[in-house]
């Protein structure tokens, strides 16, 4: 098991994080349309999988920001964020916030989602939500970069997941523009 901090407090963290390398573990989260999806649904696309506790809160919030504004210089990379919200709270969120370059997923009907994905808050005053993370992955389903963030109140490392992105490269061509 490990473990990550809120607000320097231990958190514990069950389930197998996916390491660079390893196939995706399979996944079927609800989208907003109250539908299921999975992996196939993203087929020949990469994608960053920007796990988060809850919309609604601050840092959840500009992550998700953050990467509906760099998303629209990704080719070929659709961004997900899988929180435990139900949908109506994420299109609340994202349409109030003019946020249309980014999914949201929830896993309210999924849990085996925190626990295949290695982002199971199991204790704590956040046990039962996602842990902090991001996972981007290429177009065939495999790991390029995972970020288990070690405390929850801090956002992720965006330029190490665009570097991942910009790096990947299986047509010897650039797939990501520079970031301002």
């Amino acid at each position: 098991m490990r473990q990550v901090t809120r607000g320097g407090e231990p958190v514990d963290v069950a389930g197998d994080f996916p390491e660079v390398g390893q196939a995706a573990p399979p996944l079927t989260l609800t989208n907003t349309e109250m539908v299921d999806v999975t992996l196939a649904d993203y087929a020949g696309k990469r994608k960053v999988l920007n796990i988060i506790p809850s919309i609604d809160t601050p840092t959840c919030a500009l992550s998700t920001r953050t990467f509906n504004q760099l998303a629209s210089r990704m080719a070929d990379t659709v961004v997900l964020v899988v929180s435990a919200d139900l949908p109506f709270a994420a299109t609340r969120f994202c349409g109030a916030e003019g946020l249309d370059s980014v999914e949201t997923l929830s896993t309210f009907r999924h849990r085996e989602f925190h626990r295949d994905w290695g982002v199971d808050l199991c204790s704590g005053s956040r046990a039962g939500l996602c842990a902090r993370a991001v996972v981007v992955l290429d177009e065939n389903d495999c790991v390029i970069h995972a970020e288990l963030v070690p405390e929850i109140k801090q956002e992720p490392e965006y330029e190490a997941a665009l570097r991942a992105l910009d790096g990947y490269t299986p047509t010897g061509k650039t797939s990501v523009e520079s970031v301002d």
